[in-house]
C-alpha cells in the first residue's frame, strides 16, 4: 500500500494511491491516519474522493511528526569518506517538524549559511506506539518506507559538537513522495542523490550499519515512540562536504533523491528571503 498527504482547495488530506489515481482516506494527513487503531485495515477499505496522481501537490509525507530522529554516519562509505570510526550505537540528533517540506516544494537554502549539503536519505515512519521494543516489536511497528534528504548547513552543524543547529533548519528537508508498507517497499533498496541531473550519491541500503528495526528498539528505549514520527536513517558516501574541494548547493539547483519502489523528491534550492 502506498499512502501520501497532499494539498487540496479544502487543505491537506490523506490519501491512499493506487496506480494512477489517489483515493482520499477521510483524514487531514497521514500521520493523523496512522493514528487510527486498524489504519490499514481503514485506508485499504476507503473510497472518498479520487485524484489523478500525476497533478497532485505532494504536502510532507507527516506533515507534524510528533518526532524526527535521525541516524548519523550510518553507511560504511560514508563513515569512511568522513573519517571516523564504525559507531558501536547508533548516532542520533533530532530535526523539528518545521524543518520539512513536500517532495516538489523549494529547499530553501539559509541566508546565514554558505555551506548547505545534501544526504539522501531512506526514512522509516512508526504506524504503532512502542516502548522498549525488541526486534519483533520493532518490525511490527514499521508503518511503512518513505524518502528523505537530510540537507545540512555544514558550517552551523561543526560550530560546537552537538548537531541539531545545522541540521534543522527552517523548510530545508524534503520528505515523501509517499509512504510505502513494508510488504510493498522490499529491502536492500537503491538510493541515489542528483544535483543538475549529475548523480552525487549512489548506495544501497544494505550498507547500513543500524537498519530500521534496529533503530526503533534502540530509540523506544529511551523514548515512546509514537504512530506518524519519523526516524531518518543516515546518507551514503558521496556528501559534498566531504569532497575536495567541497561541493555545496546554490541557488537555483534542482536536487533529486530516489529511492528504487519508493519513489523521488525533486526540489529547487532557493534563497531565504528575509523581510
Amino acid at each position: 500500500m502506498r499512502l501520501a498527504t497532499i494539498r487540496t482547495a479544502a487543505g491537506t488530506r490523506a490519501v491512499r494511491v493506487d496506480g494512477d489515481r489517489a483515493v482520499e482516506t477521510g483524514h487531514a494527513d497521514v500521520g493523523e491516519l496512522l493514528a487510527v487503531p486498524g489504519w490499514r485495515d481503514v485506508a485499504a477499505a476507503a473510497d472518498g474522493p479520487a485524484h489523478d496522481r500525476a497533478g497532485l501537490d505532494y504536502a510532507p509525507v507527516v506533515p507534524r511528526p510528533g518526532k524526527v530522529i535521525c541516524v548519523g554516519v550510518n553507511y560504511g562509505a560514508h563513515i569512511r569518506e568522513m573519517g571516523r570510526d564504525t559507531p558501536q550505537y547508533p548516532t542520533l540528533f533530532a530535526k523539528f517538524a518545521e524543518a520539512l517540506i513536500g517532495a516538489h516544494d523549494d529547499v530553501v537554502l539559509p541566508a546565514a549559511s554558505e555551506a548547505v549539503d545534501w544526504e539522501a536519505e531512506l526514512a522509516v515512519v512508526v504506524g504503532q506506539r512502542v516502548r522498549h521494543a525488541d526486534e519483533a516489536t520493532a518490525e511490527a511497528a514499521i508503518a511503512g518506507y518513505t524518502v528523505l534528504n537530510d540537507v545540512t548547513a555544514r558550517d552551523w552543524q561543526y560550530r560546537t559538537l552537538q548537531w541539531l543547529q545545522g541540521k534543522t533548519f527552517e523548510a530545508t528537508t524534503p520528505l515523501g513522495p509517499e509512504l510505502v508498507t513494508p510488504d510493498e517497499a522490499g529491502t536492500g533498496l537503491d538510493l541515489t542523490c542528483a544535483v543538475d541531473g549529475e548523480v552525487v550519491q549512489r548506495a544501497n541500503t544494505s550498507d547500513m550499519v543500524f537498519g530500521a528495526v534496529a533503530t526503533i528498539a534502540y530509540v523506544s528505549t529511551i523514548v515512546t515512540l509514537d504512530p506518524g514520527d519519523v526516524l531518518a536513517l543516515g546518507t551514503p558516501g558521496g556528501v559534498g562536504h566531504a569532497r575536495k574541494p567541497p561541493r555545496y548547493l546554490t541557488p537555483g539547483a534542482v536536487l533529486t533523491t530516489a529511492i528504487a519502489g519508493l519513489g523521488e523528491c525533486r526540489n529547487t534550492c532557493v534563497a531565504e528571503k528575509r523581510a
